[in-house]
């Protein structure tokens, strides 16, 4: 059955059928089917196609009333994406942002409003999911430092209604090292709480201790095997995860460490692949997966460009328990695929997002779709 697509072209408009679009997202739709055959995934589990034309999606956030939103980077676009019909697939679509140049890439919902950062700022579009015909013009919340190097940035909505944003370093390695930071969404005021971050792409709030866990990505020019890529915890406001003095825990940047510079910073909880590109994370907190799955960690790996071999193009799962414990079997595959056995590539996952009904979407701004993992029956 073909979508219908709805879309905002710049000013007011109403709800318009297009349905060359709508035939050309159902051919894509089954082109990607055929493709997903390729995913390989525990048993029990499925994939298919939640949206198959988004271009450019990245980092997505869910509104109260089901709407997935979703932000892009080299599109400069912010889509809504409804499922008004209940049968796991998008069949509603917004462009609330079109052609921006800054990178809208993060998003965030907080008490009915979206929060939308581009590199230079954070802005809002008001009580959105009431207002998707029309959507409000973006109303700026605070500015950010303007640079392009690891310059898009990640945003989430944490306790208390806060919003965190992240600062990636501007280069690959240097003493200006990336930050965490937490932003009062009404006064646009800003907290560091984490430093000696290199580029995070991703967070999310422990469903039991409250505590922020991260993603980081490792710097590159160190060979095919180091550093990892890290995934960090924040116990403390202010702490320092390394960077550039220290990479992995355990090895001293040769350019800005020296033997016993290690030991002054937090290492990270779990060891990731190297220059994996370790994106988009989330606790699994739907109770549609298998118990052994639910409370573990997804962490979107969108692949390596710097590597002899690729590796990532993948969502990976962290048993954060046996991380903590650190056991060697806490990072294991969940979904794979798109790095073909020639090492080619098809896919490139960014972000995942818990669905109220406990399916689990994976973003990839290579295809431009998104699709949607669930427990069989």
């Amino acid at each position: 059955m073909a979508t219908i697509s709805i879309q905002r072209h710049g000013g007011p408009v109403g709800l318009v059928m297009f349905i060359g679009l709508a035939l050309l997202a159902n051919a894509c739709n089954g082109a990607d089917e055929g493709r997903l055959t390729r995913i390989e995934l525990p048993a029990g589990f499925d994939i298919g196609v939640f949206a198959p034309s988004v271009p450019g999606a990245r980092s997505m956030t869910l509104g109260d009333e089901g709407t997935v939103f979703v932000g892009s980077r080299g599109a400069g676009n912010v889509y809504a994406l409804q499922d008004r019909d209940g049968d796991g697939r998008s069949d509603a679509q917004v462009r609330l942002i079109e052609g921006a140049e800054k990178s809208p890439n993060g998003v965030a919902f907080v008490d009915g409003d979206l929060y939308v950062a581009l590199i230079d700022r954070i802005v809002r579009l008001a009580d959105i999911e009431s207002r998707l015909d029309e959507p409000p013009q973006p109303e700026p919340v605070t500015e950010l430092p303007d640079y392009g190097h690891h310059g898009w940035r990640y945003l989430a909505a944490g306790p208390q209604g806060a919003l965190y944003v992240a600062l990636g370093a501007p280069c690959n390695v240097c003493e200006e090292y990336g930050q965490l930071r937490r932003v009062d969404p009404a006064t646009g005021e800003q907290t560091i709480i984490a430093r000696g971050v290199r580029n995070s792409v991703g967070f999310d709030w422990h469903p039991e201790s409250g505590q922020l866990w991260f993603t980081d990505n490792g710097r590159d020019l160190l060979g095919d095997n180091r550093p990892p890529d890290e995934l960090n915890r924040l116990t403390t406001a202010g702490q320092h995860f390394g960077f550039p003095y220290c990479h992995g825990g355990d090895l001293p940047d040769p350019d800005y460490g020296n033997a016993g510079v290690c030991a002054d910073y937090v290492p990270p909880i779990q060891k990731l692949g190297p220059h994996v590109a370790a994106l988009g994370m989330r606790f699994y907190d739907g109770d549609a997966f298998p118990e052994r799955y639910r409370g573990h960690i997804y962490i979107a790996e969108h692949g390596s460009w710097n590597r002899s071999e690729r590796i990532g193009y993948r969502v990976m799962r962290v048993d954060p328990h046996a991380a903590l414990a650190g056991e060697g079997d806490a990072y294991m595959p969940f979904a794979s695929g798109w790095l073909l056995d020639n090492g080619d590539i098809w896919g490139r996952p960014v972000d995942v997002q818990v669905m109220p009904d406990g399916a689990l979407l994976v973003s990839d701004d290579y295809r431009g779709a998104i699709y949607r993992i669930n427990a069989t029956p």
